[in-house]
Formats: structure tokens, sequence, C-alpha cells
């Protein structure tokens, strides 16, 4: 693949904040979020109640580092510029990943991230901060989940009995070796009293599907899609008991190259699916795992499994970033366009010397008017945000 982007060490200097249209594609407009960081990953999207639309990531020198926290910026309605960067997490003994916020019923807004040490994600466990004045301040840190392993990535979602679906994905260690994603996979936290408590769900055959995204279909009828850690599709199962039970992820029509995708039910029922169209067929790219580049560290308590022999593959390229669309409920994407093209290299974390090329980890949402929202990991160097008029989707 033809590496056609900007230079990494270019990026810093666009990261203003500023939103732009593109020269080119009519409908469409741009802007890197501004950032103190060196890496910049894992962006998520969400609007508060009052139109704010929030972006929230984590940044520091390198996942995995002790230095890693978690940053939210804000783009006020109406403003063509995101606001300097907020940090909201700040503990210098963890990497602290994965953030996404939550509306939850009653108006309460929920930061929720993982916290781990160093490249130990099998020690990982969730914490969570709570705003009370509709996202202007957030209150102390919390422990959510504090079972080892306990990773976040995507939306909560409250089913039609008023029940909290968080989707996550355990992250299990094999006896005697570091954590590599081989034995992970993945599980729905349920909480019935607001948050209070919450009681774990696996998911069935799930070896393997991490990142679940779970959307409502309307009644009792919801769909999820997951990342593949064996880099082959996207994954998708289901469940017609508001999230209780879910049916064994199977593979989709859309490739997965072990990276992060996301989707969003759109205001006229579509679907829509932002994802790397890329998978391990299509590159013999390969790294050793993701902290590869990192010195091993004590974890503390994790979870164990014995081998099974499946490994997670790693270092596939995370290029093209591309849009999909579904008009049969998640059965079928026909039809995809890129938004961003390029190498895609990320056998290196490294953005301290801009090693890295990465498009990857997207959020999307729609706004009331039909914007379509984006952000995602540019070179993990910068967050980029892309706005799409309603007229442009494909």
């Amino acid at each position: 693949m033809r590496f056609t982007g900007l230079p990494p060490e270019a990026v810093p200097a666009l990261m203003t904040g500023t939103i732009a249209p593109h020269p080119t594609i009519e409908g469409r407009a741009e802007a890197y979020l501004p950032s103190p960081c060196i890496q910049n990953h894992a962006a998520n999207l969400a609007f508060l109640p009052d139109g704010t639309l929030t972006c929230v990531w984590f940044g520091g020198t390198m996942e995995g580092m002790g230095d890693i926290s978690i940053y939210m910026s804000r783009l006020a309605p109406d403003s063509e510029c995101w606001s300097a960067p907020e940090k909201m997490s700040d503990d210098p003994q963890k990497s602290e990943q994965n953030p996404l916020i939550f509306n939850a019923p009653d108006g309460k807004i929920w930061l929720l991230y993982t916290s781990q040490t160093s490249g130990n994600q099998d020690g990982s466990i969730v914490k969570c901060r709570i705003s009370s004045d509709g996202g202007r301040s957030f209150g102390a840190v919390r422990i959510l989940c504090d079972s080892p392993g306990t990773f976040v990535r995507q939306q909560i979602v409250v089913n039609g009995r008023g029940d909290w679906l968080l989707p996550v994905f355990r992250c299990v260690g094999l006896n005697g070796q570091r954590w590599s994603g081989d034995a992970d996979t993945a599980a729905v936290l349920i909480s019935r009293d607001g948050g209070a408590s919450w009681q774990m769900r696996d998911i069935p055959d799930s070896l393997g599907a991490v990142h679940m995204n779970i959307l409502p279909l309307g009644g009792d009828e919801m769909i999820a899609f997951y990342r593949n850690r064996f880099a082959v599709s996207i994954l998708s199962s289901r469940s017609s008991d508001g999230g209780e039970n879910w049916s064994a992820p199977e593979p989709t029509d859309l490739p997965n190259n072990n990276s992060s995708i996301q989707a969003a039910i759109l205001n006229d029922g579509a679907i829509a699916m932002v994802y790397n169209h890329s998978n391990a067929g299509m590159s013999d790219a390969r790294r050793q795992s993701l902290y590869d580049e990192i010195e091993d560290g004590a974890a503390g308590e994790t979870v164990v499994a014995a081998d099974g022999g499946r490994k997670a593959i790693w270092g596939v390229p995370r290029a093209p970033l591309s849009l999909a669309i579904s008009w049969d409920g998640g059965k079928s994407f026909p039809h995809h366009i890129d938004l961003d093209t390029g190498d895609g290299f990320c056998l290196s974390n490294n953005s301290k010397d801009s090693l890295n090329r990465e498009f990857s980890y997207p959020s999307v949402l729609q706004g009331r008017n039909g914007t379509l929202h984006i952000a995602y990991t540019y070179y993990r160097r910068a967050i980029k945000y892309v706005s799409l008029a309603p007229q442009s989707l494909p």
C-alpha cells in the first residue's frame, strides 16, 4: 500500500484544534486535537446534555508507561475549535487507558477508563469519575471493577428494563508468560441499580473477540460487533433478551486486523461502521506483541489460563481507515469508503521518534442534524477529528 499521508513529524504543528473544511472533499471538515503529549491514542466521542461534543483519549510517552493518562477536549455548540485538553487522571504508577463517557439516565456523566502496570493488561482494573453538573467537573476517582484483567473500550447501553450494559473484554495471561492477547474473551458487566453494583456475564465461545460494541436494534433485540485478536474479520453476535444473553460471535463480511472498531446507529436506522479495511491475509507484517518495546513490570494479581494454542496476531497494518454502512441491521456492509490512507505501519508504538503511521481506534456518532462525527488515532501522534455532512455518507 502506497504511503500518502503527512510525515509524522509534521503533525504537531497541526494540533491546534481548529476545524477546517477539507480542500477537495465537499461536506468534510477536519481538525487535529491539541495535546501536550507525544503519544495520543484511543479516542471516544460523546455529547454532553448541553450539546457539547467531548472527546476523551489517553496520552503520554508510550502506551503502557506510567505517564499515560486520560485527557478530555470539548467542542462547544457552534464552535469551530476544540478546547485545550483537561487531564482527567494522574496516577504516576499506572498506565491509564481506553476512556469513555456515559450519559446516565439520572443526568450524571460517567468517565470510565482502565488502569494497569506496564504492559500487563491481565492486571488491569476499571476506574471511574462521576460528574453531577453536566460534565463541567468530575468527582474523585472510584474503582468500578477490581477483577484483574478487565478492560473497557465501548459505550454503556441501557436496555428497556433500565439495566446498564457495560461491554468488557477479559485480558487473560497464560501461565508463565507475559500477557499477549492469546486467551482474551468478551463479557458484559450488568448493573441493575444505576451503577452501584455490577454482575459479570461471559459471552459464550468468545475466545479472541474483544472490544464488544453493543447496539440496540429495537425492543429487546441487540447486535454486538467485536475486534478479532486473530486478525481475520470483524465478529458479531446477537441478543434477543435485552443483552442478558448473547449468541457466540461469528464472522462478518468486513476484515479486521486486530485493531479497534466502532459502530453507531444512524438517525435513519442504518449502522455506520468505522474500521481498518485490512486483515492478516493482506500483509505478512508481524510483531511479537503490543508491548514488546517496553520492559516487563510486576503486574500484581492477574488472571491466568492454560495455553490454548492459537496466537493473537499483532503488526498487521492499521490502514486504510474506512467507513461502511449497513442497511439490514448489521447482516452485511456492501460498500465502504476510505477516510484515511497510507501504509499503516504499526510494528512500533514509538511516537517520540515518529515511527508509527497507523490510523486506528475510531469513534463514531451522529448528531441530531445528521452530521457524522469521527475521531481516531493519527500516527499515535494526534487525535484526528473528521465531520461528514449527511450528503457525503456512502
